[in-house]
């Protein structure tokens, strides 16, 4: 059965990246953004620019616009819809009461603090982990129409209902870009010479924050509680003696597990035990996937 077509609705960095990798791959994918600059960069890159979208429709749109990125377009009703969000719980909130189980969350973990069509990189997702969310009513010949779209353009795709999603990413994404903002306040404070003398750790430290403002209230901002957890603990771990804490962090960060090749069954508690355990999906197969888990032996 042909794959179907993939329609990008917001083509800036994540969205435009994404439309670019499929056109290059040989895959029907067409596009709209509201900036007409934005369309004729993404028509220049094989992308077909339309308001009629069909097959699996991908909001690559700000997290407040979310809930009216379809207005003024026409959307096939059997349509998949699935979003690039970095927080999960709000968008769907906000999306399945018209959407209902046609709606499928994801979020490539992938981005720079660069931001617009001018930022588009088709490789961008290359090696990415995706997250898939997989509620208790998601369809889940939807939910694999969406994982393959991540799939055909190098991702690995992870299975996660909305509040694993933001549960771990309010640890791994809005806390450093919190501290990064932090950071840089800090030594804004400290005064011209501690910033001249910056290098290597401070720019690597505070790279993210970087990013579009308002990008980044919307993402800590929608993700509160969790990223209030998360915050927390950051805050007990800044406690500990330095050098307890020099170790905790350098073991974390340079822990090497290695892989170990999986083949599990298209089934809802089967796939989101694979995203639990750290691993992700690498190819679909007939009523399978493969993919990997970590292997600390």
């Amino acid at each position: 059965m042909p794959a179907p077509p993939v329609a990008v609705v917001g083509l800036g960095q994540l969205g435009g990246s994404l439309a670019a990798a499929l056109a290059a791959a040989g895959r029907p994918v067409s596009g709209w953004d509201v900036d007409p600059a934005a369309r004729e960069a993404a028509a220049a890159r094989g992308v077909a620019i339309t308001r009629e979208l069909s097959g699996v429709v991908v909001l690559a749109v700000p997290l407040p616009a979310m809930a009216t990125a379809l207005d003024g377009l026409v959307v096939d009703p059997a349509a998949t819809v699935t979003d690039l969000g970095s927080v999960k719980r709000p968008v769907l909130e906000a999306l399945s009461p018209a959407l209902g189980s046609r709606f499928v969350g994801g979020h490539p973990m992938c981005g720079t603090e660069r931001s617009g069509h001018e930022a588009v990189d088709p490789e961008l997702f290359r090696g990415a982990r995706w997250a898939v969310c997989l509620e208790a009513g998601t369809e889940l010949p939807r939910w694999l129409r969406v994982a393959e779209v991540a799939l055909a353009v190098g991702a690995e795709v992870v299975p996660a209902t909305a509040a694993e999603h933001d549960d771990a990413v309010a640890a791994i994404s809005a806390v450093p870009h919190l501290l990064a903002a932090a950071l840089a306040a800090a030594a804004a404070d400290a005064g011209p010479l501690a910033l001249s003398l910056a290098a290597g750790s401070f720019g690597s430290g505070t790279r993210v924050i970087g990013s579009d403002p308002a990008f980044v209230t919307a993402m800590v901002e929608g993700n509160a509680a969790p990223t209030e957890q998360a915050l927390a603990r950051v805050r007990a771990q800044l406690d500990r003696p330095w050098p307890e804490l020099v170790a905790a962090g350098h073991a974390a960060v340079t822990r090497r597990p290695g892989r170990r090749a999986v083949r599990v069954p298209l089934e809802r508690s089967a796939l989101l035990a694979l995203g639990r355990s750290g691993g992700a999906v690498t190819r679909r197969l007939a009523a399978f996937v493969e993919g990997w888990v970590p292997d600390p032996a």
